[in-house]
C-alpha cells in the first residue's frame, strides 16, 4: 500500500540522524511520555472505535447525506466543499487491529485536477490539507524531506501522529496513526514484505 511508504520514510529519516529526524524523535519521545491520549480523528470517528461501531456510524452519516461509498466501494467518500482552497474529495477507510481502529489513511484529490494546472497540484493540496489540519488539530507540524519521496508534514500529539505527504502529482495522503497501538510497526513489516 502506498501509505505504508511514509512509515519507511520516517524510519529512514530518523535513522539517518539528520536534523528533522532528531526533531521528530524528540517530539515523539516527549509526546508518548506525556501519557496523554488523543483518540479523536474526524466526523465522530476515533481510535479504539470497534469495526461494528464504525460501520454503524458511517451508515448514519450516509443516511444523513454527509458521506457516501467511496472509490470502488472500498472506502468512505466525503466531498470537501469549503474547508480547502478548492473543492476536493477525501476517501478513507481505517486499519483495524483486534477489531478496533488503530490507523486511518485518508486520500485527497482536488476535484478539478489537471496536469497543467499547478494551482491544483498535489504539492498545493498537501499544503492546503496541512493548513486545514492546523486549524482543526493545532499548530506543530514539522517538515521532513526525503530525497525520493519529497516533503512530508508530521504532527504528534500524545499517541496520535498525523502524516501528510504526496502519493503522486494527483493524490495526497493524510495518515492518522495511534502510536501506542503497534500500527506503525505493522505498517513497516508489511512495507518490508512488499
Amino acid at each position: 500500500m502506498k501509505w505504508m511508504v511514509l512509515a519507511v520514510i520516517a524510519v529512514i529519516v530518523v535513522g539517518g540522524g539528520c536534523s528533522p529526524g532528531k526533531t521528530y524523535d524528540r517530539i515523539l519521545k516527549r509526546e508518548l511520555a506525556s501519557g496523554v491520549r488523543y483518540d479523536s480523528l474526524f466526523m465522530g470517528i476515533s481510535f479504539g472505535m470497534t469495526d461494528e461501531a464504525f460501520y454503524k456510524h458511517c451508515w448514519k452519516l450516509n443516511h444523513d447525506g454527509l458521506i457516501r461509498q467511496g472509490t470502488v466501494n472500498q472506502s468512505v467518500l466525503y466531498e470537501i466543499k469549503e474547508e480547502l482552497e478548492h473543492p476536493a474529495t477525501m476517501n478513507f477507510y481505517p486499519k483495524f487491529k483486534n477489531g478496533k481502529i488503530v490507523e486511518m489513511p485518508v486520500r485527497f484529490i482536488y476535484n478539478g485536477w489537471t496536469p497543467w494546472n499547478k494551482e491544483l497540484s498535489a504539492e498545493k493540496l498537501a499544503e492546503d490539507v496541512k493548513n486545514w489540519y492546523e486549524y482543526i488539530y493545532g499548530n506543530g507540524f514539522i517538515t521532513i524531506v526525503h530525497p525520493k519521496k519529497g516533503k512530508a508534514y508530521i504532527k504528534i500529539d500524545g499517541n496520535r501522529r498525523i502524516t501528510i505527504y504526496n502519493e503522486n502529482d494527483l493524490h495526497v495522503w493524510a495518515v492518522f496513526t495511534d502510536m501506542l497501538s503497534g500500527a506503525e510497526k505493522d505498517s513497516l513489516q508489511a512495507a518490508n514484505q512488499n
